[in-house]
């Protein structure tokens, strides 16, 4: 897809609010700092260790721009332009270059979703990138029933063969095929299985990347400073491009206790953002967005507008919030600034997702949902999953485009996205010691 440069393209998202004028002087200010901002980034780069991959979701208020979570596990390549593949295929290179020079070959571990063709896919198309970056790639499953190698058949026609994995001492190996890497595409939500504890060889991203211990407060704890530091350089309100947060720890959902200190942390979140609509004359309903501190897949989370909505849930909101991916108990909980989408697709609401391989941004796609309002989380069942891959890279701003145009919006995108990487690496920095 190249975009026309007669008429807009249709099945690019636009925004569809007339309070534009600050996001257009954000992303002016972006277009106008691009030196200073691309040699802030390597500067950082040079002095954080960086993951291996990640996707961040952001939203665009028209008005904001930022966030709202960052996967460390991407599950969706194959929504990817194809286009882009190259781009994909040297980041790669790159990042294995930097961890371990001489590897010869990856040991991929994929979810354990084998009924889910869309990720399967993905997991095919992961498993291409990192072939035509020169490795040699075979897929280990931790799934229990996986004794053998089995290929599956996809959707798509492509095939996937998954086999079991071994241990030989302090390393993983399967059948005839010994690594020096193992790139993890599981998030560990359900721990960290025996199989990977104590090996020598790389794991990529690190143990502690998984859902198991990591938390997504101390993610955007880490993107405040990183957004403080960038927003001094650019000359903005760090708040255009961060969204405000709280923690509460001891939740629980089922025995309704720890319910006060939602109410209380809701209702300050919400006068934050009420104090900044005011500033800049926004006149949306402020709203939070209450979730697990940790975990994914778009399980137990609720819009909230007014502080007594999360006093006495019901039983169903209860049990919504109550557990999340692998039947986990959620006992720590973020309340979040909600960032309205006003971006659509055809009447429907959709969300930027930008993929990063290394420090590279390599593309990305809308996350659309047609059943979801514009203050509504998109991931979630029914989300119309045929995301539109971006049709220019997030990489290259054109300086002769308005600064709302398809690539200098998807410039915009992929800085945001890339100040949520390197908050990333500071978060997985302080969790390591």
């Amino acid at each position: 897809m190249t975009p026309s440069d007669s008429a807009p393209n249709p099945m690019v998202p636009h925004l569809t609010t007339a309070l534009n004028g600050p996001l257009l002087d954000l992303e002016q200010r972006i277009l106008n700092a691009q030196p200073a901002i691309e040699h802030w980034f390597r500067t950082q780069w040079q002095e954080h260790t960086i993951p291996f991959y990640a996707s961040v979701d952001l939203r665009n208020a028209g008005f904001k721009l930022a966030p709202v979570d960052t996967n460390l596990f991407p599950g969706g390549f194959n929504n990817l332009n194809s286009d882009f593949l190259p781009l994909c295929v040297q980041a790669a290179q790159s990042a294995i270059e930097k961890i371990c020079p001489e590897a010869r070959g990856v040991l991929l571990v994929p979810e354990n979703h084998t009924r889910n063709q869309f990720y399967l896919q993905n997991v095919a198309r992961l498993a291409l990138i990192l072939k035509q970056a020169g490795l040699k790639v075979r897929i280990g499953s931790l799934l229990p029933e996986i004794t053998a190698a089995t290929t599956l058949t996809l959707s798509n026609g492509a095939t996937l063969t998954l086999e079991p994995l071994l241990r030989k001492g302090n390393r993983l190996v399967v059948e005839g095929f010994d690594p020096c890497v193992i790139l993890l595409n599981n998030d560990l939500s359900a721990g960290v299985p025996e199989v990977l504890q104590n090996l020598e060889q790389s794991v990529l991203p690190p143990l502690q990347a998984g859902w198991t211990t990591r938390r997504k407060s101390q993610h955007f704890a880490a993107y405040d400073r990183v957004a403080n530091e960038f927003a001094q350089i650019i000359g903005i309100d760090p708040w255009l491009i961060n969204p405000y947060f709280a923690r509460c720890g001891e939740v629980d959902f089922q025995a309704q206790t720890g319910e006060e200190c939602l109410v209380a942390q809701v209702d300050s979140v919400l006068q934050k953002i009420r104090a900044k609509y005011a500033e800049y004359g926004v006149k949306d309903e402020p709203f939070v967005i209450v979730k697990a501190d940790a975990g994914t897949y778009g399980m137990g989370i609720m819009t909230v507008k007014d502080a007594n909505e999360v006093r006495g849930l019901n039983r169903k909101q209860r049990n919504k919030m109550a557990v999340v991916k692998e039947g986990l108990q959620v006992h720590d909980v973020l309340v979040q600034e909600g960032v309205y989408t006003f971006e659509h697709i055809n009447e429907a609401v959709a969300e930027p997702v930008v993929y990063m391989v290394d420090h590279y941004v390599v593309g990305g796609f809308y996350r659309v949902h047609t059943g979801r309002g514009v203050d509504e989380n998109l991931n979630a069942p029914g989300m119309h999953f045929v995301p539109l891959a971006f049709e220019t890279c997030c990489s290259l701003p054109n300086p002769d485009c308005a600064p709302d145009d398809t690539p200098n919006r998807f410039y915009a995108y992929g800085v945001v996205a890339r100040l949520a990487l390197l908050a990333a690496a500071v978060e997985l920095e302080e969790m390591a010691g």
